[in-house]
């Protein structure tokens, strides 16, 4: 999907493939959503073609419990039941989830491994665009390291310990270094430098709700 200016919504959700399934069990459902496709539906009935629309035409049951940004693409677990289901959420609301990211950002990243530690608060005049916020925002914390530098662009891996809305974006902008490809955040050559947001979700683990082991799944990076 082309990048459009902050502020234009057009979408045209990817159709092909329909739906890629990682994992399916009883319990669980990991899917490797597409960049460009919501998590749940939006609110205009255009919007109602989603991750978790698809996810019900095959998998009945099948029931959020966390989302992706439209633009972000990678692994994203379901439960198939509501035992399933409220134990993913537990393990999200406490932490206990480990997900890693694979960003592409602007520039030459001067260290190879960090740590943020900014908190996030919304951007009211410009919703849903975020702001570090130290009066009033929520703790968000980021650590990163260099995967790889591409000339103009440095490749990172993002771990997250928190999950505010829009964390990484801000985070990585916050260093000077915007994620390329967002339409939120970068300007300029950053934006440009790519046809799409160039952030993945790359590994999902967490405690299996019908085993109760610790599983690792993943989703190649698609830039």
């Amino acid at each position: 999907m082309k990048n459009t200016p902050f502020g234009i919504f057009e979408y045209r959700p990817p159709t092909s493939p329909w739906l890629s399934v990682i994992h399916r069990d009883d319990h669980v459902l990991v899917l490797d959503k597409p960049s460009g496709l919501l998590s749940v539906p939006g609110k205009p009935e255009a919007h109602d073609d989603c991750l978790e629309e698809r996810a019900r035409k095959f998998y009945r049951g099948a029931m959020t419990v966390h989302r992706l940004d439209r633009d972000t693409s990678g692994t994203v677990v379901m439960g198939l039941t509501r035992k399933a289901h409220a134990d993913l959420s537990m393990q999200f609301e406490k932490r206990q989830i480990k997900k890693t990211y694979i960003a592409r950002v602007w520039g030459n990243m001067e260290n190879d491994t960090g740590h943020i530690d900014l908190p996030l608060g919304v951007d009211w005049e410009n919703r849903p665009k975020q702001i570090i916020d130290y009066e009033n925002g929520k703790p968000a914390q980021t650590d990163w390291e260099v995967m790889m530098r591409e000339g103009d662009i440095t490749r990172v891996r993002l771990a997250p310990t928190t999950g505010r809305s829009h964390q990484l974006r801000v985070h990585m902008l916050s260093l000077g270094h915007p994620i390329v490809g967002d339409v939120f955040y970068a300007q300029g050559a950053a934006l440009e430098a790519a046809p799409r947001l160039q952030l993945h979700a790359e590994t999902l683990t967490f405690t299996h709700p019908g085993s109760g082991k610790v599983r690792t799944f993943s989703a190649a990076c698609p830039f």
